[in-house]
């Protein structure tokens, strides 16, 4: 992989009880709509799940994701492709903490930023 080492970490606090932040997360029906520009591959199931493989797509570049734990309050996913690294996800009763590191051509923190802001703005405007 061509790229730098980078690593961001981020923790916002929002207008939502943890189950609407999960669902935020973890339903791919949700997360196309906060995660917007990037895609993601088809037929994803209802609720990712341990064991999920799919891919996702910004622009030209894709990047796999394996999930390797989901539960109530967390989320961790190996990456590989455009990015080479995990990314963490915790919440809780109004707040969601999100820790990206990896190899990648891409800015991750700024792309990380982008999308706490959205999913802030998302949970603030959305009626689960």
């Amino acid at each position: 992989m061509l790229g730098t080492f980078q690593h961001s970490h981020l923790r916002i606090e929002v207008n939502a009880n943890h189950e609407h932040i999960q669902a935020s997360l973890v339903q791919p029906s949700q997360f196309r709509r906060w995660l917007w520009p990037q895609q993601f591959s088809q037929g994803l199931p209802g609720k990712i799940h341990s064991g999920l493989s799919f891919n996702s797509y910004l622009g030209p570049v894709e990047i796999h994701h394996d999930v390797k734990q989901v539960d109530d309050h967390s989320l961790y996913m190996v990456l590989s492709g455009g990015i080479d690294g995990f990314h963490e996800w915790y919440w809780g009763d109004q707040w969601v903490q999100s820790r990206l590191e990896g190899v990648s051509a891409l800015p991750l923190n700024l792309g990380q930023s982008l999308a706490m802001a959205r999913l802030r703005q998302f949970l603030q405007q959305s009626d689960l």
